[in-house]
């Protein structure tokens, strides 16, 4: 955790990389999630009224999850999809919760963000004027809580409330990855949270393709010893594959789970694991591969496929590879025949 001079150098370091900047978008990642969007909208906060830049937040993708949704609308954030125009000369970025040439960002490969701050592993090719990268965090947003507590600023209850949300999904309620740094920060935001809000946020109206999709994976769902796969098809939106991943981890002495779904072009991928020192986000690059792009960290990841030519039987076998290359990795060899999650019911007289 640093101290509270370290976060003052920080933000010398932050306003000498906005120097030149007259207008700041901050960005997500594509199709972002309560870490993501919460950390966006802190930054955004703070570089307005601490550095009176003019700031906006904006994502590429679509905002997904009847959670995410309902965080955005209960909580009045100002974050609206990215545009072509929003490329024009004068503009500069900041990237929160990702970086430069990740595969689940709509940021050009040909451009240079002024500030990028995550908790992902680094990448050789990220390149900013200011970089705080911090893998041992368990969330994005833990890091903007520690900036927004020094920064001098009144904290609005409606930011408190979106970095409780952010820490709480992201480390699944400080269980998952969370560190001391993340505890203390949800512990320091939640008497200024909005607890009703947050349980409205926690708990939405659900809408029937949440039904349609999880009755699908249900029936898709297979074991083998500790590892469960699901793939779910066509899906309109492409949270559901995470959700699911996180959702068939949960079943009795399952420690690894894999979800599949296939999302407008390419297929979607996402890794979950209960193993702290599993190192999802690697695990998936490897098994990946060339094939497409994926990243994470130490239980949770998420890649992709471009698969834009394929016929549904070629999409099923890709999907199978992948299958079985994430149970030979997991050291079971080929796996002819995996236990579907659901055994029908006998008929009864």
């Amino acid at each position: 955790m640093p101290t509270p001079e370290e976060i003052q150098e920080s933000f010398l370091r932050i306003e000498a990389a906005l120097r030149d900047t007259k207008r700041l978008v901050v960005l997500t990642h594509d199709n972002p999630d309560p870490d993501s969007v919460s950390s966006a909208v802190t930054l955004a906060y703070i570089v307005k009224h601490k550095f009176k830049v003019p700031a906006v937040v904006k994502y590429g993708g679509i905002v997904g999850r009847a959670e995410n949704r309902a965080m955005i609308r209960l909580l009045r954030l100002r974050i609206s999809p990215l545009q072509e125009a929003d490329f024009r000369p004068g503009v500069d970025f900041a990237m929160v919760d990702m970086q430069p040439r990740t595969g689940n960002s709509s940021f050009p490969k040909n451009r240079r963000p002024v500030i990028v701050i995550d908790h992902h592993p680094a990448r050789r090719t990220t390149r900013a004027d200011f970089i705080d990268i911090r893998t041992e965090y368990g969330a994005t947003a833990t890091i903007l809580t520690e900036y927004l507590l020094e920064s001098g600023l009144e904290i609005p209850s409606q930011l408190a409330t979106a970095l409780s949300y952010g820490i709480s999904s992201e480390t699944q309620d400080l269980g998952r990855e969370a560190r001391e740094t993340d505890i203390q920060a949800y512990l320091a935001l939640f008497p200024k949270s909005q607890k009703k809000l947050l349980a409205n946020i926690v708990h939405p109206r659900l809408p029937r393709d949440y039904f349609i999709t999880l009755n699908r994976a249900l029936h898709h769902t297979r074991l083998y010893k500790n590892a469960v796969a699901a793939t779910l098809g066509e899906v309109n939106n492409p949270d559901f594959v995470p959700f699911i991943a996180d959702f068939i981890l949960r079943c009795e002495r399952a420690s690894w789970a894999i979800c599949l779904g296939r999302y407008k072009d390419r297929l979607v991928v996402s890794i979950r694991t209960t193993n702290s020192k599993g190192d999802a986000g690697n695990f998936l690059r490897r098994l990946i591969g060339k094939k497409g792009t994926a990243g994470g960290h130490g239980m949770i990841a998420g890649g992709q496929i471009p698969c834009p030519k394929l016929e549904h039987e070629e999409c099923t076998r890709l999907e199978e590879e992948i299958i079985q290359g994430f149970l030979k990795k997991l050291g079971y060899g080929d796996v002819t025949e995996m236990t579907p999650l659901l055994v029908p019911e006998p008929i009864r007289a």
